[in-house]
């Protein structure tokens, strides 16, 4: 069981990498948090938890059950999974000065349940599922526990919500505000080579999984 630990706090860790740099879940959750008041954002980060959660149970459970019954296909989704991985590595760090758009819509979107406005971002990302996918498949044993996949989705939706929720209660401080967006140039850089290095450690040891 030890040796598992170190996949599970590496998919871990690549995940709240990937949830800190800012994308469309931190921009719904910091403009509600701006344009409405703190607690909307709080509801805005348990409907991404709950998206959250449905895409990581259903990546993980479909997956293992693959896995288990064509090592072709573990071993060429694996390969696939440090590749989109490469890929995304790539585009956060060439974007990584591409300033953060915070103007919003306060329309009907803004007037909508925030929970439910949460999941649905989530949960109509197919770029969430697809990473998702590829980590898993990029990082796990072939032969994946109970109780390892468990604790992913915990980990998962624990690392969505708690962010997201840091972010709403800090984005209605202007001054921290200030202070997030402009690091986010070193945080998106920070985050693209050390997915850019894991991919290229996973695509090195797929040779033995081969």
């Amino acid at each position: 069981m030890t040796a598992s630990f170190l996949p599970l706090a590496t998919i871990g860790l690549v995940q709240l990498l990937a949830v800190i740099s800012p994308g469309p879940s931190f921009l719904v959750t910091a403009q509600t948090a701006v344009a409405r008041s703190r607690l909307d954002g709080v509801k805005i980060a348990f409907g991404l938890g709950a998206g959250t959660l449905v895409w990581s149970t259903a990546a993980v459970l479909g997956l293992n059950v693959l896995f288990r019954l064509y090592h072709w296909l573990f071993v060429g989704m694996k390969i696939t999974g440090a590749l989109f991985l490469l890929w995304i590595a790539l585009q956060i760090f060439r974007h990584a000065r591409s300033p953060i758009d915070m103007s919003g819509s306060n329309g009907e979107a803004a007037k909508r349940n925030p929970f439910l406005r949460g999941f649905l971002t989530q949960i109509s990302n197919p770029k969430v599922a697809a990473f998702f996918g590829s980590i898993f498949v990029a990082i796990l044993p072939k032969e994946v526990p109970g109780w390892m996949m468990i604790a992913l989705v915990v980990i998962f939706t624990v690392n969505e919500i708690s962010w997201y929720t840091l972010v709403s209660f800090c984005f209605g401080s202007a001054p921290v505000r200030r202070t997030y967006i402009g690091a986010k140039t070193w945080i998106d850089r920070v985050t693209g080579l050390f997915l850019g290095g894991l991919s290229l450690r996973i695509l090195w040891q797929a040779r033995d999984a081969a």
